[in-house]
């Protein structure tokens, strides 16, 4: 059973960075579409970033010049790296996969596999 797990989210003050990795056990994701999301408070889940297998990268506008997303295929990992972090950033962070690229990345209905999430705390 596939199986993808969040980790290094946590408090941190506004202008801060913070970095998030989402690793993959069960099956290999190097062939693979991943991509995060966030889901803040009373809000709906909405899309961060993607990547596909030969490294290209999909941003949403919002964090679009702070964010940067990558992968290392060898070790079945996905990264966020989060810079100039402010409170609206808030949220918790999912990471998700699926086998190929699709046009509609942007969509929650468009991934198979799902973490658990990782919060993550912006104060200001």
């Amino acid at each position: 059973q596939a199986q993808l797990v969040e980790s290094g989210g946590g408090l941190v003050q506004a202008g801060g960075s913070l970095r998030l990795s989402c690793a993959a056990s069960g099956r290999s994701f190097s062939g693979g579409f991943l991509a995060w999301f966030r889901q803040a408070p009373g809000k709906e889940r909405e899309f961060v970033a993607a990547i596909r297998s030969g490294g290209s990268t999909y941003y949403a506008d919002s964090v679009r010049g702070r964010f940067i997303i990558s992968r290392d295929n060898a070790k079945n990992t996905m990264y966020l790296q989060m810079n100039s972090l402010n409170p609206e950033d808030t949220a918790v962070y999912y990471c998700a996969a699926r086998s190929y690229f699709s046009s509609s990345y942007s969509y929650t209905t468009s991934y198979d596999y799902w973490g658990q999430g990782t919060q993550v705390t912006v104060s200001s």
